[in-house]
């Protein structure tokens, strides 16, 4: 019996599949109810705009086919909504990507792309012209916010996470959520979720009513990852938190509902970048890349499609202002997802560079059947050294097992080889996790090209910043980038320097 044959895999949801996950019919009801369409006078007004935005999560939820999770709240989201099978974030980890979609621009061409860099010697200034959703949505009356959800009932929000890696006006948020607004303004929110980073129910949620936790026995891990207790463990968990982040969903659903506000919002769902482990998050795996996305907006949004056209998440800028009926600006290379300006993306571009102190630089081209990537340092490992993930108890198992040869030949290959191939190719078809290379395939040698090409043109048309070296980029940077952490994990930040500048000398 093969036990890698049911985890969510990165594939399409069809209608059917989608309507008979019914979870959404016995869901919590949603204060005044979701309505059908904005009514005649709510039509008059401006819609308002939320962003729910989670961190860390691959669409591991009931309505994307994961039946050990329980999200009557994000399933309900999407019966009045669109899902989104195959979205895509064009950065896979959090600043890069929160760049690029407050901007709705490719990080790479706002000079956006290295992890954290707002923290370096060097400040980051947007191109001229390039403005901020908050900025633009403020110019047209709303009232816009950023903030987390609060503790304790009544206690108030808080600031929510920002984390972009360019210069940006400390006003640039009127307040942390919208109670704060004149009468009949409209608002552009968002509400930052800690998602898989947080593993514990709400506080305000009654404790017999939180869903029930995932057992690391019933967990169905990818091939690449061995079957082990400690992996397993941490699988579950990360699921278990996809079901405490529905009940999070649900408080802000109902507040819209308890506040009238339900029917005249149009509301996006969707995560920062993949689950954190060893081939999600930071890399350009579906597993970094694939997110999931939901958007409700009654009179706007068929309930209950599912979208299988590939879209980033750059595109929910320019749908957001197109909601709003204001102008997206020339600049912006996101596009709108609906509406007589919508466009189907034929591929859609990801990038990674420096994370933390670890130098990379990869870049994918991904369309509905085929996955192309470029190492431009194949000489590196997979795994190569980086202080955030090397703190993780996974990736701390994964090379204890590698070390003692208890890896398989897939999981040593995908996880432990001393060096990458400069290209990869994969048929998301024939082989949804990524693990068997094309690239020198005689019969695909037609893919590859065209791919290449793709990016090739793709680099030069957007301007991908990746070529030029980070010159702020040493080891006191470095450094300072954990200046807040204990010495030990100092002394792991200058070893992984170390051994980056011996890479470099060795050429690779």
């Amino acid at each position: 019996m093969n036990r890698h044959k049911t985890i969510i895999r990165p594939r399409t949801v069809g209608r059917r599949e989608f309507l008979a996950c019914g979870s959404w019919l016995g869901a919590a009801a949603l204060g005044s109810g979701f309505s059908r369409s904005w009514g005649s006078a709510a039509a008059a007004k401006r819609p308002n705009i939320l962003w729910i935005l989670a961190e860390d999560m691959s669409p591991h939820f009931n309505v994307y086919g994961e039946k050990r999770t329980t999200t009557p709240w994000t399933d309900r989201l999407a019966s009045e909504g669109a899902l989104f099978a195959n979205a895509l974030v064009t950065g896979p980890v959090c600043s890069p990507s929160r760049s690029a979609v407050i901007t709705g621009m490719y990080q790479t061409t706002i000079g956006a792309h290295h992890h954290r860099s707002s923290r370096g010697p060097m400040k980051i200034h947007l191109p001229k012209g390039v403005r901020t959703l908050p900025e633009i949505f403020r110019e047209h009356g709303y009232y816009v916010t950023n903030g987390q959800l609060p503790g304790p009932p009544g206690s108030p929000y808080r600031r929510g996470k920002t984390d972009y890696n360019f210069e940006f006006p400390s006003n640039l948020y009127d307040s942390v959520d919208w109670s704060g607004r004149s009468p009949g303004q409209p608002f552009f929110a968002q509400v930052q979720l800690r998602g898989g980073k947080f593993r514990q129910p709400r506080v305000w949620f009654d404790a017999a009513k939180a869903p029930r936790l995932v057992s690391p026995t019933d967990v169905t891990l990818p091939p690449y990852y061995p079957d082990d207790p400690v992996i397993r463990k941490d699988w579950a968990e990360y699921l278990d938190s996809v079901n405490y982040l529905d009940q999070d969903v649900g408080h802000l659903l109902d507040r819209l509902g308890r506040e009238g506000q339900l029917d005249n919002t149009a509301v996006f769902f969707w995560t920062d970048h993949g689950v954190s482990h060893a081939r999600g998050k930071q890399f350009l795996y579906e597993e970094g890349i694939r997110v999931p996305m939901i958007v409700r907006a009654p009179g706007r949004v068929e309930p209950r499609s599912v979208r299988r056209d590939l879209v980033a998440h750059i595109d929910i800028a320019a749908t957001s202002l197109e909601f709003a009926g204001i102008p997206v600006p020339g600049y912006m290379q996101g596009r709108p997802l609906f509406g007589s300006n919508a466009k189907p993306r034929e591929y859609v571009v990801s990038a990674r560079d420096r994370c933390d102190e670890t130098v990379d630089r990869i870049r994918s081209v991904r369309t509905t059947r085929h996955k192309y990537i470029r190492n431009y340092y194949p000489g590196r490992p997979h795994l190569q050294p980086n202080s955030y993930k090397d703190g993780k108890v996974i990736v701390q198992r994964l090379r204890q097992l590698h070390e003692e040869g208890k890896l398989n030949e897939v999981q040593e290959r995908v996880l432990f080889s001393p060096a990458r191939q400069r290209e990869e190719l994969y048929d998301l078809r024939k082989d949804p996790w990524e693990v068997n290379n094309l690239a020198g395939n005689a019969v695909y040698r037609k893919n590859l090209l065209e791919l290449r090409n793709i990016l090739d043109r793709w680099i030069r048309e957007t301007g991908d910043k990746g070529e030029v070296p980070e010159e702020a980029y040493d080891s006191e940077m470095a450094v300072r980038l954990a200046d807040q952490q204990d010495e030990e994990r100092r002394r792991i930040i200058q070893q992984n320097i170390e051994t980056m500048r011996r890479w470099a000398r060795e050429g690779k």
